[in-house]
Formats: structure tokens, sequence, C-alpha cells
């Protein structure tokens, strides 16, 4: 990919520089095929750093010549989102299930790994109200992401009606208020559902998650495929131990922990639970 048909010059050493900067400090590993998508993603910072080139932005960018925030900024830009409400709906009827037999030992918590635009703790969050019958119901989630711009999002609750009037009309009245006036065409989530959620950036590669305590269920789905056999060990090491020891993790349709039953072990469709040994210690 040369300047012949692009606004910058963006070589395949640059590509392999990016893909060994993006795996150091997020852990994702890119496909060698991505080489046009990073440079549609990358080129709006190269314009706003007034670099000449992508070699010259990844060389102010390592060498700590860039404002503060940059590093975030080109994580922003390279991390994928994907999400919708009740998306892999299966799952949310087993956690409302689990949440209420861990209720009888106390308040529940369940953490979002991937929270990305809010769409899926905000399912959590609704799907806790159903199931306790109450507006209030004894439930903490937390919400991270490792992209700030995308939690942000989520932190506004605030959806382009056409997304959210996908819900049963039942549910959309509510948890949901229609915007009016200039809001018009968009709805955003009641208060009551907003307080059931913590919103807070996390890079699950920190070497300490700033996070305190443990949870009864942790949904990191469709994270892991992003991630090479490595960095998914060094992660899910990580959520096993935030789990309680009936707690219950969710990963994404596409992904198989079957190399890990040193932590986990299958407990239904794509749902998993601490292996016996861990269990036991916990």
């Amino acid at each position: 990919m040369g300047a012949t048909d692009t606004d910058f010059e963006f070589s395949l050493a640059d590509f392999e520089r990016v893909r060994a900067m993006i795996h150091r400090h997020a852990g994702i590993s890119l496909n060698p095929s991505k080489q046009s998508m990073v440079y549609s993603r990358l080129v709006r910072r190269v314009r706003a750093l007034h670099s000449t080139d992508f070699t010259s932005y990844l060389d102010a960018l390592e060498g700590g010549r860039t404002p503060a925030g940059e590093w975030q900024e080109f994580v922003n830009a390279l991390t994928t989102n994907l999400t919708s409400f009740y998306r892999e709906a299966h799952h949310f009827p087993v956690v409302a299930e689990h949440a209420l037999r861990m209720a009888e030992k106390g308040p529940v918590r369940v953490w979002c790994c991937a929270a990305s635009t809010g769409e899926e703790p905000y399912t959590l969050a609704i799907t806790m109200m159903e199931a306790f019958g109450s507006l209030t119901p004894p439930v903490q989630i937390v919400a991270t992401d490792i992209d700030t711009n995308v939690l942000a999002k989520a932190e506004r609750g605030v959806y382009a009606i056409e997304t959210v009037e996908k819900l049963p009309p039942e549910q959309l009245k509510r948890y949901f208020l229609r915007g009016s006036g200039a809001q018009s065409g968009l709805a955003r989530v009641r208060p009551e559902v907003r307080a059931l959620l913590r919103f807070a950036p996390l890079n699950l590669l920190d070497k300490r998650l700033a996070l305190e305590g443990r949870f009864d269920a942790i949904f990191c789905r469709n994270v892991m495929i992003y991630f090479d056999k490595l960095t998914q060990y060094a992660v899910l090491e990580k959520l096993a131990a935030r789990l309680t020891p009936q707690g219950l993790l969710f990963a994404g349709h596409s992904e198989n922990f079957s190399q890990v039953r040193d932590l986990f072990e299958l407990q239904g469709k794509t749902v998993y639970r601490l292996a016996a040994a861990l269990r036991q210690a916990a």
C-alpha cells in the first residue's frame, strides 16, 4: 500500500509495527490481511497529529512525543465493537436463574468485561429487573471496556430509536424514555436501569485489574477471538480469580475454552464454571 492509492504512505513495515504495538498494549492479534482496515482506522490519527506519514506518527507515539491520551486514541481506533440488545439471547435466562439462586446468599455482582456502547450491560440490568420483579433488584453490574469512546456512549445510555424498537413494546415503554423535540428519534435508558450499572475503563491485559471483590457472573463474550492463545490463557486466569466459587462465565458463540480445563469446565451452551479444584480452593 503506497502513496499512489492513499493519502499517506503505509508500508508493510508500518503495518507490522502497528500489529506489534496493539498486541503489546491491548493483547489484540490483528490478522495479516487487515492492512487496509488498519489504514482506514488510523489515518484520522495521522491527520489529527499533522504527521507526514505513518512512520512519523508511530515514531512520535512510541517516543512519547504525542499529546497525553494518544495511546488511548490509538487503541480506540483499532478496537472492534459489535453489539446489540439481547445479542446471543440464550444467555439471559441462564444468568437470570443463576442470579436468583445467588441472591439467597446476598447481593449479586455481575461483571460485563466488554461493555462497548452499552447494549449488553443494559440488557443485563433489564434481565435482572424482570427476574426479581423489581426496579431495584439486589444486583450490581460493573461494565468495563478498553475503548473509552464507546464507554462514554454507554454511560450516556442514549440510542437511536430504531436500535431499541426491536425490543418488545412493553420493555421499550418500561425501561426507556422516548426523546421529543431536538431529541426526537432517540431513546434514553430510564434512571432506574442506569442506577444498577457502574462503568469504568479497563484493559484486561493490566497486571492488576482495578476491580474490587469477586463476581457471581462474568460476561466476556466475543473478546477472546481477538487474542492469541497465550493472551487468552492469561486473561482467563484473571477472570477465574474474579469468580465466586459458584460463579458462571459467559463466552461468545464462537469461543471454546476446552484448552483451559485447569481453569474452567463447560456448564452449558458457552457457559462455564470454575474447574473443580479452583471451586474447592476458592
